[in-house]
């Protein structure tokens, strides 16, 4: 396969999972396994277009963070009380991303794993969809200092490949009584700095072998994993709205069934 289109493959399978509770990185591995592709440049290929992804949230979001941000320095109590919230958000994952950045790539970036943390994910899913607390809070932009740094917390789970960035911060908030939009849009948010962090550090880390070719299939999973994140941003919240989560829990158990089947079978 011409790795231009394995680039446009991967740009869609990032798109269209980065922002459901299905782990991205998670499907990203299993479908470079499937694929055939080797560990580099395609490891560092899968954490740097996954900010084209999160550009999505930028565009769709654009007039309500824009918003934020002209209203920062006039000091705004809510403009304030927003930025500050993802910034205790994003602390606790940035720091283990920074300690374990090595661990995660060469120990944890490995299909059994992943398999097995999507079918976990799975079950805890459908449990938060029964037994979750009742919701306390339901806008994702005034949310309690206490609630953003715990959602934070939980972002941390998402190291492993597998669990799920979006997953286990929308988890986290429905454990801690935020309402389900409220929990993905906060998940949309959130993942802007934790992003541009990871692509920020992977493209220093990997800027070696970073050449020309290894450039232009980044920009075309970039630009392909942006448009097909645009169409997941606009449907998401209304869908959970109606469907809730588990919808996804299934597709998390199937896909890490068979791909565990699979591994067995080909081992």
């Amino acid at each position: 396969m011409p790795d231009w289109l394995a680039a446009i493959i991967l740009g869609l399978v990032e798109g269209l999972t980065e922002f459901i509770p299905v782990s991205s990185t998670g499907h990203l591995l299993l479908a470079k396994q499937a694929l055939g592709l080797g560990d580099e440049p395609w490891d560092t290929f899968i954490v740097m277009i996954q900010l084209g992804a999160i550009l999505a949230v930028v565009a769709l979001y654009f007039q309500r963070l824009w918003g934020v941000l002209i209203r920062l320095p006039g000091k705004d109590p809510a403009a304030r009380r927003f930025a500050i919230s993802v910034l205790l958000a994003f602390i606790p994952s940035a720091i283990l991303g920074l300690l374990f950045h090595d661990f995660i790539k060469e120990v944890l970036f490995n299909t059994t794993i992943v398999c097995v943390t999507l079918i976990i994910g799975g079950f805890a899913l459908i449990a938060l969809e029964r037994w979750a607390p009742k919701a306390r809070e339901f806008d994702a932009m005034s949310f309690s200092w206490r609630t953003a740094l715990g959602v934070g917390l939980f972002q941390c789970l998402s190291i492993i490949p597998g669990v799920s960035r979006s997953g286990a911060t929308i988890v986290g908030g429905l454990l801690l009584g935020v309402d389900k939009k409220a929990a993905a849009e906060f998940s949309f948010f959130l993942a802007i700095p934790t992003m541009v962090g990871a692509f920020s550090l992977d493209f220093w880390t990997s800027r070696d072998m970073l050449n020309g070719d290894v450039l232009g299939l980044i920009a075309i999973g970039f630009v392909v994993s942006f448009i097909s994140g645009l169409f997941v941003v606009r449907m998401l919240v209304d869908f959970v709205g109606r469907h809730g989560f588990a919808p996804f829990a299934w597709w998390r158990i199937a896909i890490g069934s068979i791909g565990l089947a699979a591994i067995w079978l080909l081992a």
